[in-house]
């Protein structure tokens, strides 16, 4: 048997054994440089962000910078360490490396770049903020917080959401708590026989009287509609703070005081009124929809007389009772 060939393969095993005991001292301190500047990039982020966190209108460019360079610490820590283990590395051939595969890199992480440069845009152009009350297509709730790639919500019902940041910046987002008032609406309907200035006065007395709405902006009423039943006043009323908890209260406080003081002073909340007219099917002309109209007959015929529906039910049992003797004779 030769023993050639195993000769060389034990050979090239202790070599790759010999050079991995030569490189173990290098490879144990350069995981000690790694996680030294690993530690120092979370220090240094906590050290911006705790900066910042005083100013509100910094908050956010704080959250960027600190994000950054602990981003920019690691990275020269993994140089430092790739040295370390490859004495013959060089920044020069990674900027290489990634200069040739980068437009395959930025095709394969296409929607987290955009996610990331969209997150970055969010936080220095500063739409919304933590704490801020937005809503964004079906959702609705206060920001938590406000990352790199996504942002994530509490809906009011105890839900988290988190929505990518790309989808927030090119889409609409209604920010309720942008500003220090708000302003709520709300349209109540009266009677046609009631008297408008009356009801309108009303309201505005109801509305004045609670401390939670705003005297300046001042409530107002104005008349928006004559709908099929009832005139419709629509009541607006401004709050502070704008927050949902509070729009809640205002509103609940704000419907109770109206109704009460028109019912107490006669102005009526009618009901929606329908009118339904019952097809009367017992007619000759019954199922012809081009001489057949709602109810009676086309053509210059009398509108016949108004009939019960017992009455007409009777008259067609009679009439298929004389139907089917005819047809039985």
């Amino acid at each position: 048997m030769n023993s050639e060939p195993v000769s060389t393969a034990w050979g090239k095993i202790q070599a790759m054994t010999n050079s991995l005991i030569l490189l173990l001292p290098n490879l144990v301190l350069a995981l000690i440089v790694f996680a030294v500047f690993w530690f120092a990039a979370r220090a240094f982020k906590s050290l911006v962000r705790r900066l910042t966190r005083r100013h509100r209108q910094a908050r956010n460019l704080g959250l960027v910078l600190g994000r950054l360079s602990q981003g920019v610490v690691i990275l020269v820590g993994l140089f430092v360490a790739l040295s370390i283990v490859i004495p013959s590395f060089k920044v020069g051939d990674l900027v290489q490396l990634l200069g040739i595969s980068g437009v395959a890199f930025g095709f394969a992480f296409r929607d987290i770049l955009q996610n990331f440069l969209a997150g970055i845009l969010i936080l220095l152009t500063e739409p919304f903020q933590i704490d801020d009350q937005i809503v964004f297509k079906s959702f609705e709730g206060t920001v938590e917080d406000i990352q790199t790639r996504a942002t994530t919500i509490r809906t009011y019902d105890g839900r988290r959401v988190v929505i990518p940041n790309a989808e927030l910046f090119t889409n609409s987002v209604t920010v309720n708590t942008a500003w220090d008032n708000r302003r709520l609406q709300y349209d109540v309907g009266i009677g046609y026989g009631d008297d408008i200035d009356r009801a309108k006065q009303l309201i505005m007395e109801a509305v004045a009287n609670l401390e939670v709405v705003l005297r300046e902006p001042a409530p107002d009423v104005l008349v928006m509609e004559l709908a099929e039943s009832t005139v419709n006043i629509r009541v607006r009323w401004w709050i502070s703070p704008p927050r949902r908890a509070d729009a809640l209260d205002t509103r609940d406080q704000v419907l109770a005081a109206i109704k009460n003081k028109l019912t107490a002073n006669g102005i009526d909340l009618p009901f929606p009124t329908q009118q339904i007219l019952f097809h009367d099917q017992t007619e000759e002309t019954d199922g012809n929809r081009s001489r057949q109209r709602e109810g009676w007959p086309a053509g210059n015929k009398a509108v016949p007389n108004s009939r019960s529906i017992s009455g007409s039910l009777r008259q067609l049992v009679e009439m298929r009772t004389q139907r089917d003797g005819n047809g039985n004779g």
